[in-house]
């Protein structure tokens, strides 16, 4: 048997596995992981610049975790349904918010649901759009959480169709195979603490800039516009909106972002950027409760927003519809 873990990841090249399971230099934004490449951790020159060789590799291998690039030709095209991907993305965020998972898990929820769709069709008829999400965020809530929900119980948010669990496993099998059992993604979360302690390398503001960041990656979740853009240049884009709003902090533009790291394009960061600019405006109260939530006396939450939500409320079940 071999020595470490790596004979666990189920159709995981040799690359992809020592990505992830190189955990000392992780940048998913976990409370303990949070400025990790500040001062303090990632000082030493020798580091950061293996700290950048192993940023610029995640991105080179990004696109193997991404839909097919035709897929938002398909949305625009109506061969896939934009309107029930719309719903299903405010599904998932809403069940993210009432349980409070972290954020990561409804990006990989959408993740998944995207990459299934870019390449199988799905009957027009409303019940099979809602199944695959169902069962995408039941396969990321059991990548990502301690605690999760029973299948019955993930289904509290749905109005039209409750799906009996063997239901929503089959469909897990099928989503798995559709997806090489690759569920480890690599998303803007990979990124952000790292590009965040690039534009703060004293680490004041880093809570703040990976908070807000945050929530302007999921408010991208609705838009396919976002879906031309890899997770990389989408994490330079989301920091870059973050610090400008940030008073203290001096103004970063896409041409000077794309220094921070091998693999970032400038036209690819600049069209992210301009593409967040609407995501702001209706948010701009939310960016002061952020900075006082956020602040570094603060512990940094992974939910949305930096409080924990209200359990969620139940509501009585109509039969089961397979």
């Amino acid at each position: 048997m071999p020595d470490d873990a790596s004979y666990l990841l189920c159709a995981e090249d040799a690359a992809g596995a020592a990505f992830f399971l190189d955990a000392g230099a992780s940048t998913c934004t976990t409370a303990e992981n949070d400025g990790y490449w500040c001062s303090g951790a990632a000082d030493d020159e020798k580091e950061s610049a293996a700290a950048a060789s192993f940023i610029a590799e995640l991105i080179g291998g990004e696109a193997d975790y991404s839909p097919r690039s035709d897929y938002p030709d398909q949305l625009r095209s109506r061969s896939v349904d934009p309107a029930a991907r719309a719903d299903s993305v405010a599904w998932i965020l809403k069940v993210q918010v009432s349980y409070g998972f972290l954020p990561l898990t409804a990006y990989l929820a959408v993740n998944y649901m995207d990459r299934f769709l870019s390449l199988h069709r799905l009957p027009e008829d409303g019940w099979a759009m809602q199944l695959l999400a169902v069962t995408c965020l039941s396969l990321a809530a059991k990548m990502e959480e301690t605690l999760v929900p029973s299948l019955l119980d993930l289904q509290a948010e749905s109005t039209r169709y409750i799906f009996e669990p063997q239901t929503i496993l089959r469909m897990e099998l099928l989503i798995l195979t559709a997806l090489n059992w690759r569920l480890r993604s690599v998303t803007p979360f990979t990124f952000i603490d790292f590009f965040a302690c690039k534009v703060d390398p004293r680490g004041k503001h880093t809570r703040y800039l990976i908070a807000r960041a945050t929530q302007i990656i999921l408010a991208a979740l609705h838009d396919i516009k976002f879906l031309d853009h890899c997770p990389s240049t989408m994490a330079a884009a989301a920091v870059l909106c973050a610090t400008g709003e940030t008073p203290t902090l001096p103004f970063v533009n896409p041409s000077l972002a794309v220094n921070w790291c091998i693999g970032l394009a400038e036209e690819g960061v600049s069209s992210c950027y301009k593409l967040m600019q609407p995501l702001l405006s209706g948010k701009r109260a939310n960016t002061a409760e952020a900075v006082n939530l956020c602040s570094d006396e603060t512990p940094f939450s992974n939910s949305s927003s930096c409080t924990t939500p209200p359990p969620p409320k139940r509501r009585k079940r109509s039969p089961p519809v397979t």
